[in-house]
Order: C-alpha cells, then sequence, then structure tokens
C-alpha cells in the first residue's frame, strides 16, 4: 500500500486592522502560545511565531490536508476572541483582511526561523510596508497597491 509524504513549510504574515500598534509585550507571548496550539491542533508544525506590535510572522511545517485560507481565518477569528476574552485590549482589536503566504524549502528553515526570531531588530531598520513588499519581490508575486494592507504611514498620512 502506497503511502503520501509531504515536505512543505510555509510563512504567513498578517498584520492588525489599520496597522495598530494594539499587541502588547505583557500579553504577546500568550497570545502566541494560543496560536501556536491552533496550529498544532489543525496537525500544523510550529517552527516560529514572533511579530511587532502591529503584526505577526508565524512560519509552519504545513500539513496539506487544510487550505491556507482556511488555517488562516481560524487562526485570526479564534486568536482574537482570545484577546478580547482576557480583556487584553483596551481598543476593538482586530486582524486586518489579508495575509500573505510564502513557501520554503528545508534548507531555508534556519535562516526563516531567525530571521522571524530577529523582528525587532529587523524593524529598528526598515518598516513593516518595506519588509512585506519585500517578500512580494522576492517571491514574484504580482500585487497591485490597492489592495495590500492598510499601511500605518498611508493611514496617518506619513
Amino acid at each position: 500500500m502506497a503511502n503520501t509524504y509531504t515536505q512543505l513549510y510555509v510563512q504567513m504574515v498578517f498584520a492588525v486592522k489599520g496597522r495598530q500598534s494594539l499587541i502588547k509585550k505583557e500579553w504577546k507571548e500568550d497570545l502566541y502560545k494560543y496560536i501556536t496550539g491552533i496550529v498544532q491542533n489543525h496537525k500544523h508544525k510550529m517552527l516560529a511565531i514572533n511579530g511587532m506590535p502591529d503584526h505577526i510572522h508565524i512560519f509552519i511545517g504545513y500539513n496539506p490536508n487544510q487550505k491556507i485560507p482556511d488555517l488562516v481565518e481560524t487562526i485570526k477569528t479564534d486568536s482574537n476572541a482570545f484577546i478580547k476574552r482576557n480583556g487584553w485590549c483596551n481598543y476593538q482589536f482586530a486582524w486586518q483582511a489579508g495575509y500573505g503566504a510564502f513557501s520554503y524549502g528545508r534548507s531555508q528553515i534556519d535562516p526563516v526561523v531567525k530571521y522571524i526570531q530577529d523582528q525587532e531588530e529587523h524593524h529598528a531598520k526598515r518598516t513593516f510596508r518595506e519588509e512585506y513588499l519585500d517578500l512580494l519581490r522576492k517571491f514574484e508575486i504580482e500585487y497591485k497597491d490597492e489592495y495590500l494592507f492598510e499601511f500605518l504611514d498611508e493611514v496617518q498620512g506619513w
């Protein structure tokens, strides 16, 4: 009897609605643990999770038995409810519509994990917009500006 084998690695990136800096240091580790539980309960393997107050990176060993859009929707919906249940945010917390999902090979795992772990260092040098556009260009993804995330510099007119 034949078996099916897969080895797939996916980084997902998405932002807080309006790119507000609502993810606080005091509770972000609890949020990341909760999201890790969601990922693992859906039979994926968490490789790295980190972010900034306004966005998150999740890198997983991907199980193709679940569609990526369904996984992202579950993560967003369940984590949003978790944040609200815990009363962590004084504002109306929500994740922004849309996401980025980028695939990697096995030899790229360590550099991607390190990149995600070093988010604070990367964002001392460049904005989330610059980071996200670099990912789109690196993966040669065609995009239209009007369909990108609402970036903080656009929201506040910087």
